[in-house]
């Protein structure tokens, strides 16, 4: 993955990563939505403790991916809730991984293409 050096991103990002990413890439979210967000998007695979998810958010402000943002909305005990947001950066990053998941699965596919064209069976 060649994303700029800040991203410092030469491996894979982890599943809760990606999946915390994907959710940011279409519109701003509070926790608790990014939390049932990547738990709808990744099937039910994945679901974020609190305590993981903020974790996972501290690290992602840090690396600059993504950005907190006042929301114009309070929440039920009126305090002003935090919005993150994806950056610029974090879509590259997104992109990047995007790109590099897709290369892995066209591999995949054309090796099996490969494999069964000379009458070995992939398993099922």
């Amino acid at each position: 993955m060649n994303v700029n050096s800040k991203t410092n991103s030469t491996h894979p990002l982890s599943e809760a990563t990606f999946f915390i990413l994907l959710s940011l890439a279409i519109e701003p979210h509070h926790g608790y939505a990014i939390m049932k967000d990547v738990r709808t998007l990744s099937d039910n695979r994945i679901v974020l403790a609190t305590g993981t998810l903020y974790g996972a958010l501290k690290r992602l402000l840090e690396l600059g991916w993504v950005q907190r943002i006042d929301s114009p909305e309070s929440n039920v005990t009126g305090r002003k809730r935090n919005v993150y947001r994806l950056t610029d950066t974090g879509q590259s990053v997104l992109d990047a991984e995007v790109i590099r998941l897709d290369g892995l699965v066209v591999v995949a596919k054309n090796h099996l293409v490969d494999e069964n064209t000379h009458g070995t069976q992939a398993p099922a």
